[in-house]
């Protein structure tokens, strides 16, 4: 094995199809490689096992309750391995807010299994990175789609649709994506608990939002294929009125979306769970991301961050 030696993955948002994407709608999630986390792995000689990380220091085996399914996946790899007994500093340095709709945990598994797999120099196969990352998630999250880890281990979108395996979407487009923290945890139970009370309340107007939204999500797809930043930029705001529609959105994404709106942005929408978490929006050019971001900034948004959009053909 080598020393020192480390796994890299990333931040992971909910294009469109939030929420619609429980009742069969397709969902687009995109790779945010501009939010990044690294994991590193240095070998210990004393045999000690130690975690490094913003919630936690100490010996592996001492970790707090919301370590458990990392400490379960080092266990299974390390059992694979039959590399029990050797002692390592696992360092994780993640720039991903806990609890935001960014993937924040599927982004940790998939670094650290890739570091892992270096550091005691086995071959890791894309199918294993998603099978293993997949042990972790079953703790944490119960019954995860899979669509985190896809995407915290994809370079381009992917479509999802619930039952079915992820897939790469083409992907053609310029311009700015902005995703801006709004401080305020996001609730996903509560808000899919929400949604499905509406629809028994007034099924006629829920069910209409997520098949709105289930279209919309088609037209998106193909705004991403054909560079039609502009359009998507509808799009978004379309999206945003079912989702408030259903219930899911928060006076703070509200607010922030407006501000997001008022300096340039083409279209804005909340991403993920909703009521909290994080918004985000298009931008045409570097200039208008950063004159939005900084008026985020003056309006209390302590975190946002710029993701290029770029077209295969320029990479």
């Amino acid at each position: 094995m080598e020393t020192p030696v480390s796994g890299n993955s990333h931040a992971k948002i909910i294009l469109i199809g939030e929420h619609s994407v429980v009742y069969q709608q397709p969902a687009i999630a995109l790779p945010l490689p501009a939010v990044r986390e690294t994991v590193t792995l240095a070998l210990r000689p004393d045999g000690v096992q130690q975690l490094i990380s913003r919630y936690y220091t100490g010996n592996r085996q001492s970790a707090p309750a919301q370590l458990h399914g990392i400490n379960e996946l080092i266990d299974d790899l390390l059992a694979r391995f039959e590399t029990q007994n050797v002692g390592f500093d696992l360092t994780i340095n993640s720039h991903l807010p806990a609890e935001r709709g960014m993937g924040s945990s599927a982004a940790t598994a998939v670094a650290i299994i890739r570091a892992l797999y270096r550091f005691f120099k086995r071959p890791l196969s894309h199918a294993q990175l998603l099978a293993d990352a997949n042990i972790s998630e079953k703790i944490i999250h119960g019954n995860p789609s899979g669509i985190d880890v896809a995407t915290a281990s994809a370079s381009n979108p992917i479509w999802f649709v619930t039952g079915t395996q992820p897939v790469t979407l083409p992907f053609h487009l310029h311009g700015y994506l902005i995703i801006a923290d709004s401080g305020v945890h996001g609730q996903t139970g509560l808000a899919v608990k929400a949604v499905a009370q509406l629809r028994t309340a007034d099924p006629q107007s829920a069910n209409h939002a997520i098949k709105d939204l289930g279209q919309l999500t088609y037209a998106a797809k193909n705004a991403l294929a054909t560079d039609r930043l502009t359009e998507l930029g509808t799009i978004f705001d379309l999206a945003q009125i079912q989702l408030t529609q259903l219930g899911v959105s928060h006076p703070r994404l509200d607010e922030m979306i407006t501000v997001a709106k008022q300096n340039g942005a083409l279209g804005a929408k909340l991403t993920g769970g909703g009521m909290g978490g994080c918004m985000i929006c298009l931008a045409e050019n570097e200039a208008t991301a950063t004159k939005i971001r900084l008026a985020l900034a003056n309006h209390g948004v302590a975190q946002s961050w710029v993701q290029p959009l770029k077209s295969e053909e320029t990479k």
